[in-house]
Formats: C-alpha cells, sequence, structure tokens
C-alpha cells in the first residue's frame, strides 16, 4: 500500500479539473477583469486542494492571487 496518511484524501478528477480551471483562470486574470477571475480562481484552488489534489490546488490559488495583483498592476499602469 501507499504510505499516505489516515486523514489524507484521494485525489479525485474533480479536484484536478478545479485546479487546472483555477491555473486557467490565473492566467486569464491577467488580461482580462483581474478581480473577477482572480477570486474565482482563488476559490477554485482552495475546492482542487480541499478535494485532494493537495500541492498543485494551494499553487494555483496562490498563482490566482498573484495573477489577479499582475492584472491590477498593469491596468493602473495602462491607465495612467
Amino acid at each position: 500500500m501507499a504510505d499516505t496518511h489516515a486523514t489524507a484524501r484521494p485525489r479525485s478528477n474533480a479536484a484536478r479539473i478545479c485546479t487546472i480551471l483555477a491555473f486557467v483562470f490565473a492566467v486569464v486574470a491577467i488580461f482580462v477583469a483581474p478581480v473577477l477571475f482572480g477570486i474565482a480562481g482563488l476559490a477554485l484552488g482552495i475546492a482542487g486542494a480541499v478535494l485532494g489534489d493537495k500541492p498543485l490546488g494551494w499553487y494555483a490559488a496562490a498563482a490566482s492571487v498573484v495573477g489577479a495583483v499582475i492584472g491590477l498592476a498593469l491596468a493602473a499602469a495602462l491607465i495612467n
């Protein structure tokens, strides 16, 4: 058997889909509606991590926040 903790959840397809969508939303947040896609990506990344895609889900959530910040900075630079 695999060496996993008793409380570890097995990764499901839904977890991987949430994680992939969170990474996509992180990239989209840079160019289109950073706040909307940043928050959606954050929620999907956390959902992916909770559903069992532990390291990538948290990375996707962080990438969504970074994408939103970059998008806001880019929008502010273009406006000014």
